[in-house]
C-alpha cells in the first residue's frame, strides 16, 4: 500500500510551501477559537466537581445517620436483654 510518494514531487513541495506560509496566519486563529472552548470546558468541569462533592457530603451525612441510629438500636435491645 501506498499513501504518500517516495521522493520529492512538485505537489509536495506546494503543499510544504503553503504550510509555512498559512502557518503564522492560521495557528492565532486557532488559538483565539480553542481558547474559549478550553475555558467553557473547564468551567463544565469545576460545576461539575462542586456537584459531585455536596452529593457525597450529603450521602456521607445520611449514611452517618443510619449508622448511628442502627448502633442506638443495637445498644437499646443489648439493655433490654440484661
Amino acid at each position: 500500500m501506498k499513501f504518500v510518494p517516495k521522493g520529492l514531487t512538485a505537489g509536495n513541495l506546494v503543499i510544504g510551501a503553503g504550510i509555512v506560509l498559512l502557518a503564522p496566519v492560521i495557528i492565532p486563529v486557532i488559538g483565539s477559537i480553542a481558547k474559549p472552548i478550553a475555558k467553557s470546558i473547564i468551567k463544565g468541569a469545576l460545576i461539575s466537581y462542586e456537584g459531585i462533592k455536596v452529593t457525597i457530603a450529603e450521602a456521607k451525612e445520611s449514611l452517618e445517620d443510619i449508622t448511628a441510629e442502627a448502633k442506638a438500636e443495637v445498644g437499646g435491645d443489648k439493655a433490654v436483654e440484661e
